[in-house]
């Protein structure tokens, strides 16, 4: 794909994600018209998540009709060119008035996440990322914290029912004990934006979809972190660990978490 063809993809979508946006926040706070269900264990739906993926994939089907669509309610096939959405990441935070959800939805060629976009519409924050040209939020140049003292860091660590709760609490444990801050915010799409900004210097989960970091990982690469080789394997269907820091800790971060990272040469 060219770069005038990336470019055109880039502008078309940021402004659906603002439509979307809009869209979203048209039913945020209105918990009792939510049409709230549960999917299983903690994995909550409601009406918001299908009404912007279809509004996302009735869209881009008309712009890119040659381009694959994969959402997390609505599946989807990869191909060489394929957007992957996740209308509502924390769905949960979403359906009880918490302002930390967004819309997440990023595009791989050929297996290799070119382009993120990310709208937290409740926080009025956009993040964009293109690969080779730099991260944003909100038009203005974003780049990780630096931070190289364990000491001082404030890491992410999101909870999957797929890993045993047992794993999950033994890497937030080494955390702890290395002599960090450790939180859970219930959005890993928000949590990798938050690396790539400095307000936090790491996101890790032992287990997570592709939907989820398919845009972040793209942002987060442009603005300086280290990341693990998230799309090896059979990612897209099945998911993977992810790891993202600021450099100056990927070798403790590994450590705590076991999750192999790459260095990012930017």
């Amino acid at each position: 794909m060219t770069p005038a063809e990336l470019d055109l993809r880039q502008y078309a979508v940021l402004g659906l994600v603002e439509e979307a946006s809009r869209l979203a926040l048209g039913y945020f706070g209105r918990k009792d018209s939510l049409g709230v269900s549960m999917k299983g264990a903690q994995d909550w739906l409601t009406i918001a998540d299908g009404a912007v993926e279809t509004f996302l994939r009735e869209r881009l089907a008309v712009l890119f009709p040659d381009d694959a669509v994969i959402g997390e309610e609505g599946g989807g096939e990869a191909a060489d060119a394929v957007w992957i959405i996740d209308p509502i990441d924390g769905t949960s935070n979403f359906a009880r008035g918490d302002r930390t959800w967004c819309i997440s939805i990023g595009l791989l060629i050929n297996g290799i996440p070119e382009i993120g976009i990310i709208s937290a519409p409740a926080l009025g924050e956009v993040y964009l990322g293109r690969r080779g040209r730099g991260a944003t939020m909100n038009g203005e140049p974003i780049k990780v914290s630096g931070t190289a003292d364990i000491r001082r860091a404030y890491l992410e660590f999101g909870w999957s029912t797929r890993i045993p709760n047992e794993d999950y609490l033994a890497t937030v444990g080494r955390g702890f004990a290395a002599g960090a801050s450790v939180k859970r915010s219930g959005s890993g799409a928000l949590g990798l934006c938050h690396v790539a900004i400095g307000r936090t210097e790491a996101y890790a989960e032992l287990h997570i979809n592709a939907w989820d970091v398919a845009a972040g990982l793209v942002i987060a690469a442009e603005a300086g972190a280290d990341i693990n080789d998230f799309f090896a394997g059979d990612a897209i269907k099945a998911g993977n660990p992810v790891l993202c820091c600021t450099p100056e800790l990927t070798g403790e971060l590994e450590r705590i978490t076991g999750i192999v990272s790459r260095h990012n040469s930017r």
